[in-house]
């Protein structure tokens, strides 16, 4: 039983995880169809802020929390009204405009912090016991908090006047703007949110991961996967999409070790866009948020 108990918390913790990556990623792909190569970067940032307001006396939970996703979200603003406002609906220019910029947030952030070493955040909750099996404390606040994000992004986008207008806004720009709606100030708003939830999640993940200028590459891989096998809908795909893939990588990693796990992920994936080429909200749940 308390095997059972400790295996339950390590799926879930790998549904949190790829969940938390991914959430900033299907904001601004899944509304605003823009593909954003640096949403590693803004992870990485996210990493960075921690470390950095750590090391200048701040408490680790107040730059978790709030350092880390206001700092990342004022950049994404600025982002969006220096690159990707002059791309909408130029979508290989957006890529390739994202990509350049990930190349140089990476160079920026290397030459002020180096590259050769991980610069770590200590953990801030201990260990747990069950049984003869230890769990990570720190594991359960993280699914705890993704879970808490995934309700606060649905009541914004569901509940709130802000949420309406920018999915009305998405859908239909011109009905938006013929309304009255500034849509240009509401692309800059999604895209910041978008951006401040990726770095809610590099600075949750700084103390379990450590953080390096090139450790957005091992990010957006499965931030991708995961948004792109979820389908349209913004929550309920992403949310499927790590149920899935992270229940198959815990699994799998819990029974030969993490390398199966990655594996076994990416072969889920393509199996499944092999199925269900528009993801399983495309399948299932269309008319779900």
């Amino acid at each position: 039983m308390d095997q059972i108990a400790a295996l339950i918390i390590q799926i879930a913790y790998g549904i949190a995880n790829l969940a938390l990556i991914s959430l900033g990623l299907a904001i601004i792909f899944g509304m605003m169809r823009v593909i954003n190569l640096a949403h590693g970067e803004f992870l990485m940032l996210g990493g960075y802020t921690v470390v950095v307001a750590t090391n200048n006396g701040v408490n680790l939970w107040v730059a978790m929390l709030i350092l880390a996703p206001l700092v990342v979200g004022v950049i994404g603003v600025i982002v969006e009204r220096l690159l990707i406002r002059w791309l909408y609906g130029r979508m290989v220019d957006t890529l390739l405009a994202t990509w350049g910029l990930s190349l140089l947030l990476i160079g920026i952030v290397t030459s002020i912090f180096g590259a050769s070493t991980a610069t770590t955040v200590s953990v801030p909750i201990g260990v747990i016991r069950i049984g003869e099996y230890t769990v990570s404390g720190y594991d359960i606040f993280l699914i705890f908090v993704t879970l808490c994000l995934g309700a606060a992004v649905f009541a914004v986008l569901k509940l709130t006047k802000l949420g309406l207008v920018a999915r009305g806004t998405m859908q239909n720009a011109q009905m938006a703007s013929a309304l009255g709606v500034s849509t240009s100030r509401i692309y800059m708003i999604t895209f910041g949110l978008g951006a401040a939830v990726s770095g809610l999640a590099g600075g949750l993940l700084a103390p379990v991961t450590g953080v390096l200028p090139t450790i957005g590459a091992t990010y957006i891989a499965k931030a991708f996967i995961t948004v792109i096998s979820g389908g349209a809908s913004i929550l309920t795909g992403t949310a499927a999409g790590s149920v899935l893939l992270g229940g198959i990588n815990g699994i799998v990693a819990y029974i030969t070790g993490p390398t199966f796990g990655e594996v076994a992920l990416l072969v889920a994936a393509i199996i499944l866009l092999r199925l269900m080429p528009r993801g399983i909200t495309g399948r299932f749940f269309r008319k779900s948020l």
